[in-house]
C-alpha cells in the first residue's frame, strides 16, 4: 500500500486523500467566495433528515459546529475574514454522507460535499466538507490558518463521538479502534500531528490557548 492510501485517519477510506496531487490552495482559492445563500440551521437540519443521518452522528456534528462557530467568531473578533455562518453550516454539514458510508462504504468527504454543492450551491461551504478528514497540502503561515477548512478540520479532531476531548484522547481512541496495520497506525500518526500544528497556528494567531480549552464545559481539559 502506497503513501497515498496508508495516510488515512481511520484506515477505512483508502481514498480519502484524493487531493493531494492537485494544485496548492492559492490556485484553488483559499476562503473562496461563493454568491449562493448560507443554509442555516434548520436548512442544515433538514439535509441530515433527507440524508438520515444517525442520531449519534447528529450529536457529534452539533458539537463540532459549536467548536468550530466559536474559533470562526474570535477569528472574526480580531480582524479576520471570516464568514461565521458559512464555518457553522460547514461544520453542521461536514458529516452528511458519514451515515450513507458506514453502510456502503466510500469517501464520506468526497460524497458530502458533492451533495452539499447539489443541495446548496455554496461551494465554500462544501469545501469544508470535502477537506474535513486530512489538509492535502502545506499549512499556510500566518493568518492564512484562519480560514474556513481549518476551523472545521480542527473542530472535528477535538470532538470523540458526542464530547470535547483533547487532540491526544481523540487519537488514542482512533488508534485503539482503527490501528489494525502499521499502514493504519502511520496514518492516524500523521493525522495528529497535522492536527497539533493546526492547533498551535490557531492558538498564535487567536491568542488563545486552544489545547486547555473543552469549549463544551469551560473547563479545563485534563
Amino acid at each position: 500500500m502506497n503513501n497515498f492510501h496508508a495516510a488515512c485517519p481511520d484506515g477505512r477510506e483508502p481514498a480519502c486523500r484524493p487531493f493531494a496531487r492537485l494544485p496548492e490552495p492559492r490556485a484553488l482559492g483559499l476562503g473562496l467566495a461563493s454568491s449562493a445563500p448560507v443554509p442555516g440551521d434548520q436548512a442544515c437540519f433538514a439535509l441530515w433528515k433527507k440524508y438520515a443521518m444517525l442520531p449519534n452522528i447528529q450529536r457529534h456534528s452539533l458539537l463540532v459546529a459549536r467548536i468550530a462557530t466559536e474559533l470562526a467568531r474570535r477569528a472574526a473578533e480580531k480582524g479576520f475574514a471570516v464568514n461565521v455562518p458559512q464555518v457553522r453550516a460547514s461544520a453542521l454539514l461536514h458529516d452528511i454522507a458519514k451515515s450513507y458510508c458506514v453502510r456502503h462504504g466510500g469517501s464520506h468527504a468526497q460524497l458530502g460535499a458533492g451533495w452539499v454543492v447539489a443541495e446548496t450551491r455554496n461551494y465554500a461551504v462544501a469545501q469544508g466538507v470535502m477537506l474535513h478528514v486530512h489538509w492535502p497540502w502545506p499549512l499556510p503561515e500566518g493568518a492564512g490558518i484562519c480560514a474556513l477548512p481549518f476551523f472545521v478540520i480542527y473542530a472535528d479532531k477535538r470532538v470523540r463521538h458526542d464530547s470535547c476531548v483533547s487532540l491526544a484522547e481523540r487519537y488514542e481512541d482512533l488508534l485503539e479502534r482503527y490501528g489494525h496495520s502499521e499502514a493504519a497506525r502511520q496514518g492516524i500518526r500523521a493525522s495528529y500531528e497535522q492536527g497539533r500544528n493546526i492547533e498551535r497556528a490557531l492558538s498564535a494567531q487567536l491568542g488563545w490557548a486552544l489545547h486547555e480549552d473543552s469549549f463544551d464545559c469551560g473547563r479545563l481539559v485534563q
